[in-house]
């Protein structure tokens, strides 16, 4: 069972330095309907004009990726990431993908220090599968090749295959495909799919999707796709 949820379709927020997408109910973009898809509650497009961001402010109990697609995202918190001398700088590059685990509660900050380039990013939340958790941090960078043609695991619970941990049973996949390019996801029983067209266009069990479109699949063993047209796409694989 297929449903496409089409980019017009999420809800926007223009701040002024901050444009953003939401593909969820989020802030003062409210739909009953969009509260979230399994374990996966947010997925944020956010576009950061130069010099500004979101200030100091806390979350808990959340499992938060960033994924960036242009320019660079300044991480700062309260458990050190960020400060000069600490293990992680904190600077957040295309083809990085950051998890900040919230657990028990956490501050932080996010900013462009980019002179004349918007930050474009996907800020994701994930609900974790264990509340009250030690608040946690990680970032790993994964690049054009480890994604191309194929579907390359970023984010999972235990950090499978080199991928960033999470305190969630949910799989998260990034790839690249254009022209002849195919990939292939099974998908055990139970479990449930969505996919986010990051940018491009690729069809995806014989739907087609462009850029902000979604795919959300219920009982589907296989997920297949094929016809890339410079296409970046995420794939959640969720329990039910």
């Amino acid at each position: 069972m297929l449903e496409l949820i089409k980019s017009s379709d999420r809800g926007y927020a223009d701040h002024g330095w901050l444009k953003s997408f939401h593909s969820f109910s989020f802030a003062d973009y409210h739909n009953p309907k969009r509260m979230g898809f399994g374990a996966l509650r947010v997925i944020n497009e956010d576009r950061i004009e130069p010099g500004k961001g979101f200030g100091t402010h806390g979350h808990r109990d959340m499992e938060i990726i960033s994924y960036v697609l242009e320019g660079e995202l300044a991480h700062k918190d309260s458990m050190g990431n960020g400060q000069a001398g600490a293990a992680n700088a904190g600077v957040i590059k295309p083809g990085d993908v950051q998890r900040m685990s919230a657990g028990t509660g956490v501050m932080h900050s996010e900013f462009n220090h980019a002179q004349g380039q918007t930050t474009h990013f996907l800020q994701i939340w994930i609900q974790p599968d264990q509340r009250g958790v030690t608040p946690g941090y990680e970032q790993k960078h994964f690049s054009d090749a480890d994604k191309r043609g194929q579907l390359r695991l970023v984010a999972s619970k235990g950090g499978l295959e080199g991928s960033v941990a999470i305190h969630a049973d949910a799989r998260l996949y990034a790839g690249l495909l254009d022209g002849q390019e195919r990939a292939l996801l099974n998908l055990l029983p139970g479990r449930i799919a969505y996919v986010h067209l990051v940018r491009g266009s690729a069809t995806v069990n014989g739907q087609l999707l462009k850029a902000g479109d979604a795919l959300q699949l219920q009982q589907e063993a296989q997920l297949h796709f094929s016809g890339g047209v410079d296409a970046e796409l995420l794939v959640f694989d969720l329990a039910a």
